[in-house]
């Protein structure tokens, strides 16, 4: 029987889960008999790599350890220096995925597909950089699901023909927030509107509790807090301790701190705020009130803080809905997009039954445009081609014109924006080219731009000179790009 796997690839924490053969998806427990498995990497002797709990103990006291590298996803030019060697966020994440499913493999046996999730704000260097990770680690990856999108499956899958209408779907994990606006008829899922907060979740709420303790610490005593003698993983023990008791009494350095719950809430207002008003603006972009919604699905451990809870009601009117262990039901979503999206000949009968009862519309997450000229204005600006929010897949076509008689190139640059912008200060380029022209032509030549958005979310362009029949074509693809961890990721022993 075929094994179809599921990774949540999160910030703090991982997991994985498969579709058993019962057709039931279930979690993947790693070697150490745990259901998520941290996403820390610690560079040892030997070219020994160790990822999960014991590099997490090292976190904030080895010089070789690191985490929370996920929120740089995508930036070309973050670099973490680790056992005198530069390594890039997706080299990082690469290491995470072949433990991952190294321990995978001696729990079920061999693999056929996998999908691993992203946020539902990342944008496309992020995933990219996410599918290089992925193949790096060696997987076998078609496709890539959204971590809202792959919860809400689950919440579908789990309810069976209950669910019924419009629903958020409230994410807040270990570093980023998404909220996602879904309509669910029975196992059928389709995005309505998704956006969300790159960097807010539980690491910057770790960070602002450590930083509350050291200010108390600092006040008692008058000396600065030595973050050896107390880490913010060890501020993140904490915050687990205040969703349970209005207040803690920290031991530091044979020093008391007390905090409560209020104080550690007022110091983390700021970023639930964030959360708030990218909620507000997600379910003004469908265009219904929150009275409309059936309900909201939780997902994500920081969705454990009373008051990220006291927020989400009183954002929607309602108690949020929960019905699974909210750090594992990404994993468990994607597990059954991957069996979705996989080979059902591989199947058995009850899996078959279950899958074939599923059906999962995406929309597009960004706005994709191009760079134009205005002649009138005489200045440039960016036409979005393909909006936010459009049902994957779709394809849309546009036409421009040559400026200047003789003109022989178009200078390409495709460009992506949360928002329909026009100022090109307030979008990004993600990729340029040149489209060459035939001489002694005048102006006003038109040139057809098409731009096609697949249902792994990636982007196809082509750019033609309509009278030559001259062409540019390429895809803003994952699978092209490539990056130290091809090379360098299987000398290393990751245990």
């Amino acid at each position: 029987m075929a094994v179809f796997i599921g990774i949540d690839l999160g910030t703090t924490f991982s997991a994985v889960a498969q579709i058993d053969e019962t057709g039931r998806p279930v979690i993947v427990a790693n070697r150490d008999g745990q259901n998520i498995t941290p996403s820390v990497v610690e560079f040892r002797d030997n070219d020994v790599v160790e990822v999960g709990e014991e590099a997490r103990k090292n976190l904030f006291i080895s010089g070789n350890a690191v985490g929370r590298f996920k929120r740089d996803m995508g930036t070309s030019t973050t670099y973490y220096d680790l056992n005198q060697k530069s390594y890039t966020p997706t080299d990082l994440s690469a290491f995470v995925l072949k433990k991952l499913v190294q321990d995978t493999k001696a729990a079920v046996g061999s693999i056929e597909d996998v999908i691993v999730s992203i946020p539902a704000n990342f944008a496309n260097e992020a995933r990219d950089a996410t599918l290089a990770a992925a193949i790096a680690a060696g997987l076998n990856i078609k496709h890539i699901v959204n971590e809202p999108t792959a919860a809400a499956l689950y919440y579908a899958y789990k309810s069976g023909e209950e669910l019924s209408g419009t629903y958020a779907v409230y994410d807040l994990g270990g570093g980023t927030f998404d909220i996602s606006i879904i309509r669910v008829e029975g196992q059928d899922v389709e995005v309505l509107s998704a956006n969300g907060v790159a960097k807010c979740g539980g690491d910057d709420f770790d960070r602002a509790l450590h930083g509350l303790i050291k200010e108390k610490y600092k006040a008692a005593t008058g000396e600065e807090l030595d973050d050896m003698d107390f880490s913010v993983n060890d501020a993140e023990e904490e915050k687990k301790s205040l969703s349970k008791r209005e207040k803690v009494l920290v031991r530091v350095v044979r020093q008391n701190i007390e905090i409560t719950r209020s104080e550690f809430e007022e110091s983390i207002s700021s970023l639930i705020s964030q959360a708030r008003l990218a909620t507000e603006a997600t379910v003004d972009e469908v265009d219904i009130s929150v009275n409309d919604l059936a309900g909201v699905f939780l997902v994500g451990g920081s969705t454990r803080i009373p008051a990220v809870q006291q927020s989400v009601r009183s954002i929607f009117g309602k108690d949020p809905i929960s019905t699974a262990n909210v750090d594992e039901v990404v994993a468990l979503g994607a597990a059954v997009y991957a069996a979705y999206k996989g080979d059902r000949s591989k199947l058995n009968a009850i899996q078959k039954k279950t899958i074939e009862q599923i059906k999962v519309d995406e929309r597009t997450a960004m706005c994709f445009g191009t760079l134009a000229y205005d002649r009138e204005r005489n200045d440039q600006y960016n036409s979005v081609i393909i909006p936010k929010n459009q049902k994957i897949p779709c394809s849309k076509t546009e036409s421009f014109y040559t400026v200047s008689e003789g003109q022989e190139s178009v200078g390409i640059e495709v460009t992506e924006s949360r928002s329909p912008e026009k100022d090109p200060k307030f979008v990004k380029i993600i990729q340029k080219g040149e489209l060459s022209l035939p001489s002694g032509r005048p102006a006003q030549q038109e040139i057809r731009v098409t731009y096609s958005f697949d249902e792994n979310q990636i982007m196809h362009c082509k750019f033609v000179d309509v009278a030559s029949g001259r062409e540019e074509v390429f895809a803003l693809s994952m699978t092209q790009k490539s990056e130290s961890t091809d090379s360098e990721i299987d000398k290393f022993t990751v245990e």
